[in-house]
């Protein structure tokens, strides 16, 4: 086994982590902010949850990723090859853990919007919110072109 197999596992490992990581606490943040909207108002469920889900997206990112890469590592991969797939897990698993965080905190203000009677800005904080999300897609891009 090459210590370029070690360091891709590693990256796979980053890239699948941190962008679940960021998912998850995300899902927290903005979650938290809907459990205080649907005690506020319990009728503003359904302009509240697409919000609230937002951030669950970079997780599956991550996963994508990490299938993508998964199915070409093998056990003689060089030092080279290890560093590329490590380089794309690192800078993918941060920008999807950082979007999904920040996504969370922006959704979780329209919410709260939301649930003090303002249902209509329902669209205008998935607008806000797809701001960081496109950065979380932007690193799965670029590692799909490191590939």
């Amino acid at each position: 086994m090459e210590i370029g197999y070690i360091i891709a596992m590693i990256g796979l490992g980053c890239m699948i982590g941190l962008s679940g990581a960021g998912s998850a606490i995300g899902l927290a943040i903005s979650g938290q902010s809907l459990v205080g909207a649907l005690k506020k108002n319990p009728s503003c469920f359904g302009a509240a949850f697409v919000p609230f889900t937002m951030p669950a997206t970079q997780g599956l990112y991550g996963f994508v990723g990490f299938i993508m890469y998964n199915g070409v590592i093998t056990s003689d991969f060089t030092v080279f090859q290890g560093a590329v797939v490590f380089g794309a897990g690192i800078a993918m698993g941060i920008a999807c853990l950082l979007s999904a965080m920040n996504q969370g905190k922006i959704c979780a203000s329209g919410i709260a919007a939301i649930g003090s009677g303002h249902t209509a800005l329902s669209g205008q904080t998935i607008i806000l919110g797809a701001f960081p999300e496109f950065y979380a897609i932007l690193s799965l891009v670029a590692a799909i072109l490191m590939q």
